[in-house]
């Protein structure tokens, strides 16, 4: 064989050789997921409701997937500092979020946050409801919810009403009331719930709502809290005797809040499932499920989709009441 037809079937069989691989399947080298602790970024300070329940739900979610899930405390901003810094982590399903949906559902439509709320997250899985409490602290002299409209309306601006933070749930309930009480109140941000407990117990405000916790109830049946409302859709076993918001005419202040797990946009799908699954299975347990409702938040659960379904109406219903009156939310 000449040298030149040598050369050309060398290059013929290097051509079939090189087609007849890329035919092969393709074969993975990537470590088996989760090969490392996975992070667990909770959004609100340490001590508050969303953090105890987020440490209660990260030891059996820990012993299922096999690795340590470590708790970081990002707060600030209504959950937007944390949730920023989700947006930025790599998406290898080793760093999440534990959150409620109002900082893609309500912070968006009143500030500017360095992450596209619709595109940088993938909803994993809701964790759980919590009723929002409505309570007079010592400062509120008054008794019942229909006094402190009526004080709010003799003295505009001087009823002061403390909330976990700018665009937080406390917040659009305060808003609401404000529109259709056509009361002046003054909004007090905090930065998580944590924090304002003892400038509440001290009387350095009137009006707190925040999420209910077994603390605040105790405030409560020591006679140093007053409460007034809850938001929810029906009244609380804890507090029988205490109406809805709905029930005192203020349908669209009537709101919960929705937490769940969170990871960042182009996390792969099979990683996204297999959380779901297992955080399902978690809240499925008869052991977390009592430790929620020994908190009062109701156990949520269900696929990506119905979480993800969840936050489209939750903003959609938000952009609503922020474009009815704006200037409720400054």
């Amino acid at each position: 064989m000449s040298l030149l037809r040598r050369r050309h079937f060398i290059q013929r069989a290097g051509g079939v050789l090189a087609a007849a691989m890329c035919a092969l399947p393709e074969v993975s080298h990537a470590a088996p997921w989760p090969s490392r602790p996975v992070r667990l970024i909770v959004v609100y300070p340490p001590g508050g409701v969303s953090d105890g329940m987020a440490r209660v739900l990260a030891e059996p979610l820990a012993q299922s997937l096999g690795v340590p899930v470590l708790i970081e405390n990002r707060p600030g901003a209504g959950g937007s500092l944390g949730m920023d810094a989700l947006a930025r982590a790599t998406p290898d399903g080793c760093t999440l979020a534990f959150s409620a949906i109002s900082p893609l559902t309500l912070h968006p439509l009143l500030a500017r946050v360095p992450y596209d709320p619709q595109r940088a997250f993938v909803p994993v899985a809701s964790v759980m409801r919590t009723p929002v409490l409505v309570v007079g602290t010592p400062a509120f002299t008054g008794h019942g919810f229909g006094q402190l409209i009526a004080q709010a309306r003799r003295q505009p601006g001087e009823v002061r009403w403390a909330t976990s933070g700018v665009a937080t749930i406390g917040h659009l309930v305060l808003a609401q009331v404000r529109v259709q009480s056509r009361t002046d109140i003054t909004h007090i941000p905090y930065q998580g719930g944590g924090p304002q407990l003892n400038d509440a117990l001290s009387g350095q405000f009137e009006v707190l709502s925040t999420n209910v916790a077994a603390q605040q109830l105790q405030y409560i049946e020591g006679g140093r809290f007053q409460a007034l409302a809850v938001g929810a859709p029906a009244r609380i076993e804890a507090l029988p005797a205490v109406p809805t918001l709905a029930e005192l005419g203020f349908e669209k202040a009537n709101r919960d809040s929705l937490f769940g797990i969170f990871a960042p946009a182009r996390t792969p799908v099979a990683v996204v499932q297999r959380l779901n699954a297992e955080i399902n299975r978690v809240l499925d347990s008869s052991v977390v499920r009592a430790r929620l409702r020994g908190a009062y938040n109701l156990p949520a659960g269900g696929g990506t989709d119905d979480f993800a379904h969840e936050i489209a109406v939750d903003r959609r219903r938000n952009r609503e009441l922020v474009a009815g009156d704006r200037s409720q939310f400054d």
